[in-house]
């Protein structure tokens, strides 16, 4: 496996969709082939798993902690074994929307689960597999609703819980980036659209040695 494997994390209305799609552009643009993905919904399964975790509403009703998170983790198998292996085995780029991270702060920290088996079980259904760089846009609950709001979007499930439920899952996603900062890049989600793109670029240069 010889491919660059890259995740986009933070809250909902950070910017993840936008900076993974100009970083695909910047990378197709030097010559590689790139792999945009996300989880949940990566994959056909992904995709119903998607469905029923964020939409679902009366057809499931409350879903339990650890059934949302293994759920999360069947996901993650699938995608990992039908999309992102298979890409980096060719040597592509993967620039994928949440992964393991995103259930260590949604499930761990905002559920309040035990985090080291929320991280066993994915490492499990990933089969080992981490990202070679994750890009942190930090943004404060308050502001990421906003944006959402300004936009028209209608809340998921995830978005339309408390306020203390998305403070909880920031600080899980910078309590991660703290411990792990070989791995992780930071940046303030705040910015102009343009100055976050060339920060990222700064950054993920230092991966693609072609």
């Amino acid at each position: 496996m010889s491919g660059t494997f890259i995740t986009f994390e933070g809250g909902d209305g950070a910017g993840k969709t936008t900076q993974a799609a100009l970083l695909e552009q910047w990378l197709e643009g030097r010559g590689l082939e790139v792999v945009r993905t996300r989880e949940p919904g990566g994959t056909r399964l992904g995709a119903e798993v998607r469905r029923l975790l964020l939409h679902g509403g009366d057809e499931i009703g409350a879903v339990d902690a650890r059934a949302e998170a293994l759920l999360y983790a069947a996901d993650r198998a699938q995608h990992v074994s039908k999309v992102v292996r298979p890409a980096l085995d060719r040597d592509a780029v993967v620039v994928q929307d949440r992964y393991i991270d995103s259930s260590l702060a949604y499930q761990g920290a905002g559920r309040v689960l035990e985090v080291d088996e929320v991280r066993r079980i994915s490492e499990w259904a990933a089969g080992g597999l981490w990202p070679d760089l994750t890009i942190l846009l930090d943004i404060d609950p308050e502001s990421s609703a906003g944006r959402r709001r300004s936009r028209g979007d209608a809340a998921d499930r995830l978005e339309s819980e408390d306020v203390a439920f998305h403070i909880a899952v920031r600080e899980g996603f910078r309590a991660l980036a703290k411990a792990d900062p070989h791995r992780y890049f930071t940046v303030d989600a705040t910015l102009p659209v343009d100055e976050i793109h060339t920060r990222i670029v700064g950054r993920v240069a230092g991966f693609i040695t072609r």
